[in-house]
Order: structure tokens, then sequence, then C-alpha cells
């Protein structure tokens, strides 16, 4: 999460990690301000990981400490910035990662 466009947010940013088959609620994984902020900025665009800008998201989550969970209170926001961010995935990697989520393993 980062913001481009106001001077106080411009150099800060929140890195989130969500992996849907653990069922927990997505971790704080990296944060922080500028030379940092832009660091995580260029891994992200490095490895094709979706930057979404919101003002109002950082401010909550730049406040959470590293590896806290995301408040319940935001669930529903990530859950549209998760969602919004496979919408933009080729249809065949969103497949691949739903069918293996899917895939129980029998007893």
């Amino acid at each position: 999460m980062s913001d481009d466009n106001s001077p106080e947010l411009r150099s800060r940013a929140v890195a989130l990690q969500y992996d849907p088959e653990t069922g927990q609620a997505p971790r704080v994984t990296a944060k922080g301000e500028g030379l940092i902020a832009e660091q995580i900025l260029a891994l992200a665009r490095e490895h094709n990981v979706h930057v979404y800008e919101s003002p109002e998201l950082l401010e909550v989550l730049i406040r959470l400490e590293l590896g806290d969970e995301i408040p319940e209170s935001l669930y529903r926001a990530i859950a549209e910035v998760i969602a919004f961010a496979y919408g933009l995935k080729p249809k065949n990697e969103v497949e691949e990662k739903l069918k293996s989520a899917l895939q129980a393993p029998t007893q």
C-alpha cells in the first residue's frame, strides 16, 4: 500500500502477506518510510506484486507492527484489495491457485 499524491504519505509503504491456505488473516510483512518505502515498492514491482494505493488504508496499516495480523475491522477492505489483485492476474494463474487451494488431502 502506498500513496504518491500526498506529500506526507508519499514516502511510506506497507506490505501484506496473505496465504488463503492457512485460514489466517493477512499479516504486515514490511513497512517503512523514505528509502525503505521506496525499496518495498521496488521489490514489489520487481516481483510483479500488485501495488494498491489508498491513503486511508495506509494510515491504519502503518501503525501496525511487523508480523501483526490486520485488525478485523479491515477484513472487508483488504478482502476487496485481494480480490482486485487476483482479478489482475492472468486467468490461468488464478485458476491454478484456486485448484491447489481447493484440493484437500484425502485421508
